[in-house]
């Protein structure tokens, strides 16, 4: 229904603003583990992927410049 991998986002030329800071949360917060609790159709799937290339980035699998404010 939508473009669920971020590595698409990127490189299909399109935005993508995360509202909720998420990245910058849990870079505050570490923790042990940490659970995503969100309602169907929420953007699960968008946000670990975001969470994957965002601590990916650099190696072979670089999704471009992730700007954090």
């Amino acid at each position: 229904m939508g473009i669920e991998n971020f590595m698409e986002i990127r490189t299909g030329g399109f935005y993508y603003v995360d509202k909720t800071r998420l990245i910058k949360t849990l870079l505050e917060n570490p923790g042990k583990v940490n659970l995503f609790t969100r309602p169907r159709r929420f953007g699960k799937t968008l946000n670990m992927s975001m969470l994957k290339y965002f601590f990916e980035a650099g190696s072979d699998s670089d999704c471009g410049r992730i700007v954090i404010r």
